[in-house]
């Protein structure tokens, strides 16, 4: 039944007594803010054995009770409150103000646990791997197609490897299948007819900036998801790996026809669509996540002390050859910087300053996080953060400071020492007027 249709009629054609009249307005609409597959169900015809089966509002409400109880076993608290909104209204309507309180109370204990749970990273939501199968003599009409698979939890590119190979050597004998390890581009020419192959990448969700920006939260970034993305490196001379100078890298997106989660555990892709960054772009791309995963990891409500550590060490104390100034010697040397666009130049320069200045908020983070025992490693962090400050400014020419610098904070002194002088007056001024009352 079309979303207009039901906007504009009271019919349910889940809820409509013998009269014919509804129990109330809802339908295959109702869930859509669970998910988008939901519009499926509105294009499904009904089954005429469907006329027999009774089914009504205490039907419903078992059924969304049920729903409710494996949303708590799976840990998916954020869609409690709206799979209960129909029952909700079934109560409302009975006046049953009693399993009303009892269900409000349920609502309001899935978002404690959201409250609990939201920046945690405690819940595994799955991996996702894109698999793709060649061999027309095999698999028939599969041959060519695509799927994203979603996993369990932690499940390794190896174990969904093996799974399949299994699968298929079973199926079709175990000298006539092997797995593509690597995310290249096949052409199926240049395989061999008597084999089955089959391709095994690790892909992620993908958002493009205006969808992070409505999704903040780890189980926004897993949910109702249908376009993922993975990385092959590359380089201009045939190898797959090199110096950051010649590094590039192949950004490919895939499209899924519908959303996971979803009832099925593949999905098909419908869409692909690749673009390929030069060096440089590389770099932008690489110190642009160092950026944003650090500045998150800072500002985030509950700070992790680990995994901060953790990003702030891999920041700050890399070898010579590896890591952020890799890029910064590469690209941004007086000399080595006239080989590039100017504006990428620029770009990726700025993205250092960013880089420089998030360092420095996340060793001050870090500094109010530590205890006793760790303030020789916080000092430590300090001493190669500053090492890169001069190595930076050196190789930017232009002077960069680190954030504990007393001439870069004198404002910031004077008003505090004005603000404690102004709280003093005012304590002095509260005691005599005590004294005098």
């Amino acid at each position: 039944m079309p979303l207009e249709d039901t906007q504009s009629s009271d019919y349910n054609p889940l809820l409509t007594s013998a009269s014919g009249k509804s129990s109330f307005s809802m339908g295959w609409p109702a869930f859509q803010t669970i998910t988008p597959n939901i519009k499926e169900e509105g294009a499904m015809k009904e089954d005429s054995g469907m006329q027999d089966t009774p089914y009504n509002e205490g039907t419903l409400v078992e059924q969304l009770d049920l729903c409710v109880d494996y949303l708590w076993k799976s840990e998916r608290y954020e869609l409690i409150a709206d799979v209960s909104k129909p029952v909700i209204a079934v109560f409302e309507k009975q006046r049953d103000f009693k399993r009303l309180s009892e269900l409000y109370y349920r609502i309001h204990r899935s978002y404690l646990k959201i409250a609990e749970v939201v920046n945690a990273e405690k819940r595994l939501f799955g991996r996702y791997y894109r698999v793709a199968f060649y061999g027309q003599g095999f698999f028939e009409e599969e041959e060519g197609k695509e799927y994203v698979y979603k996993e369990p939890k932690l499940t390794g590119l190896s174990e969904i490897s093996q799974r399949l190979l299994k699968l298929y050597a079973d199926k079709f004998g175990a000298d006539n299948v092997k797995i593509i390890q690597d995310s290249n581009k096949v052409n199926p020419k240049d395989l061999d007819p008597k084999i089955a192959y089959i391709q095994v990448t690790y892909v992620t969700p993908y958002f493009d900036e205006k969808e992070m920006e409505d999704r903040k939260t780890d189980f926004e970034k897993h949910h109702n998801i249908s376009r993922f993305v993975f990385e092959t490196p590359f380089t201009l001379s045939g190898k797959k790996h090199g110096g950051v100078e010649e590094q590039c890298k192949r950004r490919t997106v895939l499209t899924t026809s519908h959303s996971f989660p979803y009832v099925k555990k593949r999905i098909q892709v419908v869409k692909q669509t690749s673009t390929e960054l030069n060096p440089i772009e590389v770099a932008i791309d690489e110190m642009s996540k160092k950026v944003s995963e650090l500045k998150e990891l800072c500002t985030m409500e509950g700070v992790d002390m680990i995994r901060l550590q953790l990003k702030l060490q891999g920041s700050v104390s890399v070898k010579v050859n590896a890591g952020p100034m890799a890029y910064a010697r590469a690209f941004l040397t007086e000399t080595n910087a006239n080989n590039y666009p100017e504006s990428q130049v620029k770009h990726l320069k700025e993205i250092f300053r960013q880089f420089a200045e998030t360092c420095g908020l996340a060793l001050e983070v870090n500094e109010r996080l530590i205890k006793e025992d760790q303030l020789e490693y916080q000092e430590e962090m300090k001493s190669h953060y500053r090492d890169i400050l001069a190595e930076l400014s050196e190789v930017m020419n232009e002077p960069m400071t680190y954030r504990e610098d007393p001439t870069k904070h004198q404002g910031a002194e004077k008003q505090y020492i004005l603000r404690s002088i102004s709280r003093a007056n005012t304590v002095q001024q509260t005691s005599s007027w005590k004294a005098d009352s």
